[in-house]
């Protein structure tokens, strides 16, 4: 075989096997895919309801960079993975995303994505200062409180939570208490008014309702 046309065989293969994993982002980064990244979510992380979370978590992050014209699949593979790693730190909550981000250091995620991983839990230290970083805290907490919401309707319907309870749900620091408001409303920082921030966030939840609540 004549060595150029092998060559080119060769790095057409390759590219082809990068590719089958990962997709392109807006900056020429190479990102993982949805199917890989819920492998790895999958292989890292047992509990049921913590992967339900990260998927309501990854649904409200698409909506949230579709509003935002921000690249909403890479957006929602950050979603997906930033709490990978509970199963591992187990309440450790100085080593919960580090973890993460050692897990993902050779996984394709560009730096910026890392941060937010880190900078999602306060205990980290990792300061909040992009976009990226105030869209994943607020739209990772917000799943919390209208799983909350939902679970006192009589039919347990995400659907059927209205945007006013979960305003007024915001109020009460009981209720869902271990979820930070403050991180909430970090969606005004990331460039989302707060009452279109929970219709998006209810919009993207209702959507796959039947596999976040039993």
């Amino acid at each position: 075989m004549n060595l150029s046309i092998f060559l080119m065989y060769i790095t057409k293969n390759i590219c082809f096997n990068i590719l089958a994993n990962n997709t392109v982002t807006s900056w020429g980064i190479k990102m993982i895919n949805r199917e890989k990244a819920i492998e790895i979510l999958h292989r890292h992380l047992s509990n049921e309801n913590l992967r339900r979370h990260c998927l309501a978590s990854s649904v409200v992050m698409k909506a949230a960079a579709e509003k935002l014209g921000q690249p909403a699949e890479d957006w929602e593979i950050l979603g997906l993975l930033h709490d990978m790693d509970l199963d591992i730190t187990k309440g450790d909550m100085k080593s919960h995303a580090n973890v993460a981000v050692d897990l993902l250091q050779n996984e394709g995620l560009p730096e910026e994505y890392l941060h937010a991983i880190r900078s999602h839990n306060e205990e980290t230290g990792a300061i909040r200062n992009s976009v990226l970083d105030h869209a994943l805290a607020a739209c990772e907490s917000i799943t919390g409180l209208i799983v909350a919401c939902a679970m006192v309707y009589p039919d347990r319907k995400i659907s059927s939570v209205k945007a006013k309870s979960i305003a007024k749900r915001m109020k009460e620091k009981r209720f869902a208490e271990s979820v930070s408001r403050e991180n909430i409303l970090e969606c005004e920082k990331a460039g989302i008014p707060f009452p279109e921030f929970v219709d998006l966030a209810l919009a993207a939840m209702s959507a796959i309702e039947n596999q976040l609540i039993n």
